[in-house]
């Protein structure tokens, strides 16, 4: 469909009595949102939700699209429209925003659903930012629409007009993003692995220790269910994108491989629940170790006296820094010695193309 088209499909749904439920400030009249210069221009659908999309925006911060997921209310059956951001995350990831903060004080996005952790045996309260993963089904859907635009318009505004603000203080997201995730978790059939981690490093910081329950691991026999291409300075160019699923068919990964370095983005179900923010409602727990991205979080925080370091990469195995963002480290030394890592490189890299998969 033309640009064209797609707006002209969108004004016919509106007109047919489509809600739009905007949480920004453009909640009081959220059809301003399209005098505004928010129409979208492309759709994608997956399952029983479809997408909607404007033209790519930027600002100081991040790429993104303002979105509406357009779904059938389960109760009513009425279709209602989500406004809602989608946003390239610095592992290459599209996540669809939870929130944001603002302030003289802060300015960042939120990140979805919170767990406790323990971190040298203290307990904290951590963001899954895995749960604002955009389906792995539409990611290179995604990144193709972020590349065809001639010119990115800029754009500070459109952030406050979609996403409900929170105070400084606020990490968590609110009830309209937590809810669905609840009620899909009350039913124990929906749990992948009982709710478990699918994977444990078995040996403190070895990464060589890494292992998969059984049927979790990627099927790099059948199951390469999708290959594309994709650029990064960050990351040094070309980049290949695999998507795959697991031997029992009931999770996903997708692995990026590029001149440097492989990494995994964090696993999804294979199942068809997603939410209103277009996300699933359902999430695949692993070991965080098993999904460090290719460049990660490593340096010396000078704000604080003495300096402190930040890092996000294990123990002893941060690289170099990167030429092009000298906060973050290469996270090769980790990752090339993951078993899972190693066994792609030996099957899919090298035995390319792989067969079609088998669902």
């Amino acid at each position: 469909m033309t640009p064209q088209q797609v707006a002209r499909e969108f004004h016919r749904l509106i007109d047919s009595g489509a809600q739009i439920r905007c949480v920004g400030d453009a909640r009081d009249e959220p059809i301003s949102l399209l005098s505004g210069g928010y129409t979208p221009k492309c759709k994608v659908d997956l399952f029983d939700t479809r997408y909607y999309l404007t033209n790519i925006r930027q600002n100081p911060d991040i790429r993104f699209f303002v979105a509406y997921v357009v779904q059938k209310n389960s109760r009513t059956g009425q279709t209602e429209i989500y406004p809602r951001i989608f946003y390239k995350d610095i592992s290459l990831v599209w996540r669809s925003a939870s929130h944001f903060v603002r302030s003289e004080d802060e300015n960042w996005i939120g990140k979805g659903e919170m767990r406790s952790t323990l971190v040298d045996g203290e307990e904290i309260e951590q963001s899954v930012e895995e749960t604002t993963d955009l389906p792995l089904e539409i990611q290179t859907a995604l990144e193709t629409l972020s590349r065809i635009a001639r010119r990115v318009p800029f754009d500070e505004v459109a952030i406050e007009l979609v996403l409900r603000r929170g105070p400084d203080d606020r990490i968590e997201p609110y009830r309209d993003f937590l809810e669905p995730r609840v009620r899909a978790r009350s039913d124990p059939r929906n749990l992948i692995n009982r709710g478990r981690s699918i994977t444990r490093i078995t040996r403190r910081n070895d990464p060589t220790s890494l292992r998969f329950v059984k049927g979790f691991q990627p099927d790099f026999e059948r199951g390469v269910v999708e290959i594309s291409t994709s650029t990064s300075k960050l990351y040094g160019g070309r980049l290949k994108r695999f998507r795959i699923l697991s031997k029992n068919r009931k999770i996903q990964y997708l692995f990026f491989a590029g001149p440097r370095s492989v990494w995994i983005v964090p696993p999804q179900t294979t199942t068809a629940n997603l939410t209103s923010y277009g996300v699933r409602a359902i999430d695949v727990i692993a070991d965080e170790h098993l999904c460090i991205p290719g460049y990660e979080y490593h340096f010396l925080d000078d704000s604080e006296d003495p300096a402190v370091l930040v890092s996000q990469i294990p123990e002893g195995f941060a690289g170099a820094a990167s030429e092009f963002d000298p906060s973050r480290a290469d996270a090769s030394p980790w990752l090339e010695r993951l078993p899972v890592i190693r066994e792609f490189r030996r099957k899919i890299l090298k035995d390319s193309p792989a067969r079609s998969a088998t669902l």
